[in-house]
């Protein structure tokens, strides 16, 4: 087992006046993360041999771009967490979903607003949205990345237990509910899988197929295979990953979403796999009209 390292969840924190502000890794990799974005998605813009002609939108326009998506992330991600994993604590608290800096952020409920920000946006804009859609597929896994590099350096959803020679002894509760093991629990670093899969080995997929293979010449193709290509990153760490604590209860150890019998997905498998599917329908479609 290998032991968690010591890196506080807190880049600095000063205080003023009695008041202590704390700048955190996890805040640091949305704001690099959409830099990032709009730095790829503008180089990107850019290159109009890349696009088979003239670029999809305007430096301007992606500019207005990032404010929708920043509101559809923000949004998208806290309604997304409140009617996803725990509509029944917020039902009974509603106040508690503006409190978004004691955490409960959703990918799935983000992607959903980032897709909704994004149609507007290309509606508003008279631009394509299969062109739209493959700018942002391409831009989005390096803040992946670092999300979930940020997700382990916090501790948090981590992995189920295993005695794999790379198991992480998370701390806190997560070294102690191993049951039926005595003494540190040791987990699988279930973070780092999906920071390799959805932002190291997607994000390199896509870059190389615009960059090298030309793929932005068919419009949706690359945003096809992002949205397949991360339903399946999470649909197989999910086997790997410790679900949520309130889907956890006696007679469901695994803590599945859906299930019959000894049969089930967890919640993320639920979300992914639709994922799954559209992607591969909008890639195909997108072959088919090459």
């Amino acid at each position: 087992m290998i032991p968690f390292p010591d890196i506080s969840p807190e880049i600095f924190s000063i205080s003023v006046f009695g008041m202590t502000f704390a700048l955190r890794w996890y805040a640091m990799a949305y704001l690099v993360g959409i830099v990032l974005a709009w730095w790829i998605a503008a180089r990107t813009l850019r290159r109009a041999d890349l696009w088979g002609g003239a670029a999809p939108m305007t430096g301007d326009q992606l500019e207005r771009l990032m404010t929708w998506v920043i509101l559809g992330v923000i949004l998208g991600g806290r309604i997304g967490y409140v009617l996803f994993y725990e509509p029944a604590k917020f039902a009974a608290e509603p106040l508690a979903i503006l409190r978004v800096w004691e955490g409960g952020m959703s990918f799935h409920g983000g992607f959903l607003g980032v897709a909704a920000a994004g149609v507007l946006f290309a509606r508003a804009e008279g631009i394509p949205m299969l062109r739209l859609g493959d700018l942002m597929g391409l831009s989005v896994p390096p803040g992946l990345l670092l999300g979930r590099l940020a997700n382990f350096i916090n501790a948090e959803l981590w992995g189920r237990p295993t005695d794999l020679p790379w198991g992480v002894v998370f701390p806190g509760d997560a070294a102690q509910t191993c049951p039926g093991i005595a003494g540190l629990c040791a987990r699988h670093p279930s973070q780092l899988y999906e920071a390799a899969l959805e932002g190291l080995l997607l994000g390199a997929a896509v870059l190389w197929l615009a960059y090298r293979r030309g793929w932005l010449r068919f419009p949706g193709r690359i945003m096809g295979l992002f949205v397949a290509g991360y339903g399946t990153a999470r649909v197989l760490v999910e086997f790997v990953r410790q679900p949520d604590a309130q889907f956890v209860a006696e007679g469901n150890p695994l803590g599945l979403y859906l299930h019959v019998g000894g049969w089930g997905l967890t919640a993320g498998q639920c979300l992914s796999l639709p994922m799954i599917f559209i992607g591969l329908w909008v890639l195909t479609r997108a072959r088919q009209a090459a």
